[in-house]
């Protein structure tokens, strides 16, 4: 019997940033997504965000990948939130995701953090969230 638990704590925003995901709209689109990937043996542990972004933790299954988990979530979700026309224009994602392993050791850190979402950007903007996840991790945001 395999066994696999791949932590992935796993950002992606709303398509150009938009700040489409209002305080009226955030719980039942978390509870959406939690349900969706019930269904589709997605294993999510947490779920917040933001106005313009949201942050999942998941551990995944052996025939899973980052890709294919990602395109679930943001896939069907877009498709429900446009299908209840929850906000007044198109609603989509961006292309891109950021995706990072998480030792079991930081899953209870990453999950505060994900939970804090609300206060912690009463204090600090996703742009500048961003730009702290590319220093920690060593990666460029290329601009096309």
């Amino acid at each position: 019997m395999s066994f696999v638990k791949i932590w992935v704590h796993l950002v992606f925003a709303t398509k150009n940033r938009e700040p489409y995901l209002k305080k009226e709209i955030r719980n039942d689109v978390y509870k959406h997504i939690s349900e969706n990937c019930l269904e589709k043996g997605i294993f999510l542990q947490a779920i917040n965000g933001h106005k313009e972004h949201i942050h999942c933790l998941i551990s995944l299954g052996k025939d899973q990948t980052i890709a294919k988990v990602s395109q679930l979530i943001k896939g069907e979700s877009s498709f429900w939130i446009n299908q209840n026309k929850m906000i007044a224009e198109k609603f989509s994602w961006q292309d891109d995701y950021f995706a990072v392993s998480i030792s079991e050791s930081q899953v209870p850190a990453v999950i505060g953090y994900i939970k804090g979402q609300e206060k912690h950007h009463s204090k600090k903007s996703f742009d500048a969230e961003v730009d702290e996840f590319m220093t920690k991790y060593g990666w460029e945001l290329i601009k096309g």
